[in-house]
């Protein structure tokens, strides 16, 4: 071991420079820890290189399979467009294979960062909503049809924008008010298309309602949060989430840490706190492991989330262990890869 290694609940576990032989290996699989530092032994073979691609260990079809999602995507808003409606095997086509292979990756930080890029923002958008409003619903313990319909749902929230002019969804400049009250009716549009397609209120209702706010200020209806449909309430969160994360041409990408923190202040006014607070306390955990840039323009590794204050993890920083819910003073910046 080249540091000491802690599990969940902050219980030393392993030692600094303790040899790992079986007993020790079978120690650390009991702790549910993932990720260890070690020094190689002298005298042992060589390592292999290393890939330089951080993300080398996912399933290799899961890039692949989200362009494909997304091209595919872009194939149901054309036909969405022309038809005015769209098909249930089209959509297992092209979003169900990376359900299928998604559903198993535990890491869904690292898998938003190597599936993001700035090009096709809309159609990526709906594949990363897809993918968020699955992981929200089994997190919230749904059953696995609820968890598709809920990803189905996310997937299909923004069809009504096939119906918006490009020049108004790619604007790079603010929009002005006749373009606002007309990208306000996509939801309308989705709800009209996604009705006739499918038997499926709850997936018509999400696209309908995903921009409504649980204290009312939304629209296109002006809801509260006991007139929200629950798909839709997972959909809303899953939608402020990417479209916070992504790069798109009238916005900055943002830190994803920094927009967990923004998601739960909307969580006491906008998000459903529940629905909100279930996202934030399930993607905490994927930032272990870490490097993070402190405030004071020191570089440390994230090593326990705090269950009480969840942005004020324990950071190994050099030889000390920080722990941010402590050392007031003290946040982190910026979360790197």
């Amino acid at each position: 071991m080249s540091e000491d290694v802690f599990n969940a609940y902050g219980l030393h576990v392993l030692s600094k420079g303790t040899p790992l032989n079986e007993k020790e290996i079978s120690r650390i699989f009991q702790h549910q820890i993932d990720y260890i530092n070690i020094e190689r032994r002298a005298g042992t073979a060589a390592e292999e290189p290393r890939s330089r691609d951080p993300f080398s260990a996912y399933n290799p079809l899961l890039r692949p399979l989200y362009y494909d999602a997304v091209a595919g995507a872009e194939q149901l808003f054309e036909k969405a467009l022309v038809e005015g409606r769209i098909y249930e095997d089209d959509v297992k086509e092209s979003f169900q294979p990376l359900v299928e292979n998604f559903r198993a990756e535990r890491d869904v930080v690292s898998l938003l960062l190597m599936l993001n890029s700035q090009d096709d923002y809309t159609y990526q958008h709906s594949v990363q909503v897809g993918m968020l409003s699955y992981y929200i619903a089994r997190w919230l313990g749904w059953s696995e049809e609820e968890t598709v319909r809920a990803g189905k749902a996310g997937f299909l929230h923004d069809v009504g924008k096939c119906r918006i002019a490009e020049v108004i969804l790619n604007k790079p400049a603010r929009l002005d008010d006749e373009e606002y009250k007309e990208i306000q009716n996509h939801p309308q549009y989705g709800y009209e298309i996604l009705s006739r397609s499918f038997d499926d209120k709850g997936v018509a209702l999400a696209a309908l309602q995903h921009h409504e706010r649980v204290d009312g200020t939304g629209y296109p209806q002006g809801l509260t949060g006991d007139q929200m449909h629950p798909m839709a309430k997972i959909v809303a969160v899953a939608d402020v989430y990417s479209a916070m994360i992504s790069s798109r041409v009238y916005s900055e990408k943002k830190d994803l840490l920094f927009v967990l923190r923004e998601l739960y202040e909307l969580s006491f006014k906008e998000l459903d706190p529940d629905v909100t607070h279930t996202f934030i306390r399930h993607m905490i955990p994927n930032f272990i492991g870490k490097r993070v840039e402190l405030s004071n323009g020191e570089f440390g590794t994230i090593v326990m989330s705090n269950p009480t204050d969840f942005f004020r993890p324990l950071v190994h920083v050099g030889e000390q262990f920080i722990d941010l819910s402590v050392v007031r003073d003290l946040s982190i910046l910026h979360v790197n890869m």
